[in-house]
């Protein structure tokens, strides 16, 4: 072959064919499994003898001043209801409308569990959800294909019922495909009311380190899967407040209450601390970035992607 002949193959070949990296991406499967744990105090989850949690730490982005309240609107309390409801829809609670635990007021029909937004784009994707706080699963869990809520009671029982959680989520997700899942742990926040929030006391921080035996064990279950090397995986950790004393009702100027961890964290995830000021609402849209969900304006998302490697086009 002429030299001029092969450098015009040369050419062609690096023009057309796409490099190793995005051919490596565009094979994988996504998916996207949210873990929750309710009450989380940014400083106890240092303290604490967490393996399992410091391991997607180390692969993924973190920060510990990640914000339950954004600059536009603060009215909300700083309690389970809306936090949970701005994890779960991306958006704060003037737009949902959840402004403490009874839920009043809710327009979850307007802006929905992100698994709501991910059918929408593809609805053939299989969501799962795992809760015991069970106002989570009555009030703002829609589309899940498999749904398992508990209504747990105290701290020996939301230990209890955290165990029954993991012990579903497991065989899900390393049995079914399932995109899209959220998983909630609720003992962390009753043992922070009984006996309080902070890394001095031995059954909050028991509690910590007993969600991060289950964390692992939701890892294990996805490494488990046969066909988990050719699927890209997402794991994202928050909390929907922390605390201080044995509360964290009325919390909006006290750093341990509005102050939690947010974790991405895989193969796709950029790696160290976040260096710019992360949101809890910011948790919807990177799950919807990785799932390749297009953003629509009508959903009005508060939160933006954090912490993904940015794709070559």
């Amino acid at each position: 072959m002429a030299l001029s002949n092969r450098i015009t193959c040369l050419f062609l070949l690096a023009v057309l064919v796409p490099p190793s990296s995005t051919l490596q991406s565009a094979e994988h499967n996504k998916y996207v499994l949210a873990i929750g744990i309710d009450g989380l105090r940014t400083d106890a989850l240092d303290a604490a003898k967490t393996p399992n949690i410091d391991a997607l730490k180390a692969n993924g982005s973190f920060s510990n001043a990640c914000k339950i309240l954004g600059p536009r609107y603060q009215k909300n309390d700083t309690i389970s209801g809306p936090g949970w409801t701005s994890y779960l829809t991306g958006v704060w609670a003037d737009k949902h409308g959840v402004h403490d635990n009874k839920f009043g007021g809710r327009k979850i029909s307007r802006y929905p569990h992100f698994f709501n937004l991910v059918k929408q784009q593809f609805p053939d994707y299989r969501t799962a959800s795992f809760v015991d706080w069970y106002p989570i699963d009555k009030y703002v869990v829609t589309k899940a294909d498999v749904r398992v809520g508990y209504e747990a009671h105290g701290s020996d029982g939301y230990t209890v019922f955290d165990q029954h959680i993991a012990d579903r989520a497991v065989k899900v997700l390393a049995e079914q495909d399932v995109r899209a899942s959220m998983v909630y742990f609720g003992a962390t926040d009753e043992n922070g009311h009984r006996f309080g929030f902070h890394p001095s006391v031995p059954q909050y921080m028991r509690s910590i380190e007993k969600v991060d035996q289950h964390v692992g064990r939701l890892i294990e279950a996805i490494k488990s899967r046969p066909n988990y090397a050719r699927e890209d995986w997402l794991i994202l950790i928050s909390s929907d407040h922390g605390g201080e004393g044995k509360g964290h009702g009325s919390g909006h100027q006290v750093p341990n209450i509005h102050n939690i961890y947010l974790i991405v964290s895989g193969a796709s995830a950029a790696k160290g601390e976040f260096q710019q000021q992360v949101y809890l609402v910011d948790l919807v849209a990177t799950a919807l970035k990785h799932l390749d969900v297009p953003f629509q304006p009508q959903w009005q998302l508060d939160g933006k992607p954090v912490g993904l490697v940015p794709r070559q086009q």
